[in-house]
């Protein structure tokens, strides 16, 4: 019962991200509905935890970490539309909270060092394939962009428990969108070397900018 309940909440998140994909706005003429569209998806995350009420935000502190790290995910997304502007460092730094606030909301237990390790395992084999086209501080910057990534992807996957409880229902199904948020942007970074536009339309990257730009 919990999970019907909870479980339709998700479909603006699903509807928007269709929008943006249809849309297919060109990241050469940056605008403000460009922004619009392109956060479209995170605000209706931002709906899916208010609409649990605010004194569900005050009772679990997860919540509000996780409520910030999406007002941070979607500044990011707003300075990568300018990234052509001088706007691309601003949302390195936002998605870098943004994953910082996320892993700290999953918190640590259970520890789940399985799949730890199965995302480590993938995480560095993006890397390898990353790495060649590395050189100077962004060999640096991007392992420690692509870390923090599998880092909140570990923790939003280990953390999550199966028991009837509304916050633990919650956090299951959160799992799954900033789980897809953190692998597409891996593996867009990827797919860029393959020149794979497909791809690169759905998100764009920072470390995909980062290659692109040497």
């Amino acid at each position: 019962m919990m999970v019907k309940s909870e479980g339709p909440k998700l479909v603006p998140f699903f509807k928007a991200t269709c929008v943006y994909f249809v849309l297919w706005l060109p990241t050469s003429s940056p605008s403000w509905f460009s922004a619009l569209i392109k956060c479209l998806p995170i605000f209706c995350l931002w709906v899916f935890l208010l609409a649990h009420g605010i004194s569900f935000l005050g009772a679990h502190s997860s919540a509000r970490k996780i409520l910030a790290g999406l007002i941070f995910s979607a500044l990011g997304d707003a300075f990568l539309i300018w990234q052509e502007q001088g706007y691309f460092s601003h949302g390195l730094l936002m998605f870098a909270i943004s994953h910082i606030l996320y892993s700290s909301a999953f918190g640590m237990k259970p520890l789940n060092l399985r799949a730890g390790l199965v995302i480590a395992v993938i995480s560095g084999f993006s890397y390898t394939l990353l790495y060649p086209y590395l050189s100077g501080p962004f060999t640096y910057l991007v392992a420690v962009y692509i870390a923090l990534i599998a880092f909140m992807g570990w923790r939003a996957i280990a953390g999550v428990q199966l028991a009837n409880d509304l916050w633990t229902w919650t956090k299951l199904q959160l799992t799954f969108p900033l789980s897809v948020v953190s692998i597409s942007t891996e593996t867009i970074a990827v797919s860029s070397q393959c020149r794979t536009t497909y791809l690169v339309h759905f998100r764009e990257s920072p470390i995909a900018y980062i290659v692109n730009k040497r």
